[in-house]
Parts: C-alpha cells; sequence; structure tokens
C-alpha cells in the first residue's frame, strides 16, 4: 500500500487524531482518541459496470 492510501478518520470512532501504527504489519495505524489499532489493506479493483464484449448483451 502506498503512503497516499492514508484514512481520514478512525472507522470506530470517527475522530481524525490517527497516526502510523508501530506494529511490523505494513498499512497499520492507530487512534489516538479511542485507543484502537487497525490497518488498511487493497484487496483490488471491483468490476463494476464492466461488459464483456462477447457477452452478448446491449451495447451502451
Amino acid at each position: 500500500m502506498s503512503e497516499r492510501a492514508a484514512p481520514f478518520h478512525c472507522p470506530y470512532c470517527g475522530d481524525e487524531d490517527l497516526r502510523p501504527g508501530e506494529q511490523a504489519a505494513h498499512g497499520a495505524w492507530e487512534c489516538r482518541a479511542c485507543n484502537r489499532a487497525f490497518q488498511l489493506k487493497y484487496l483490488g479493483l471491483l468490476a463494476r459496470g464492466v461488459q464483456r464484449a462477447d457477452s452478448g448483451g446491449d451495447h451502451i
């Protein structure tokens, strides 16, 4: 995960006082407000709205 992928708020309490985690896990973050640690992980791209050319459906 790149350095650009940083959370804007804690997924648990919503606070914005986040710091990079000290754990060995890449993408780990710590919330200073609720004292929780969490990890960001990129899973991949979604295929929403993508149509295959050989699907036989109407083309937009």
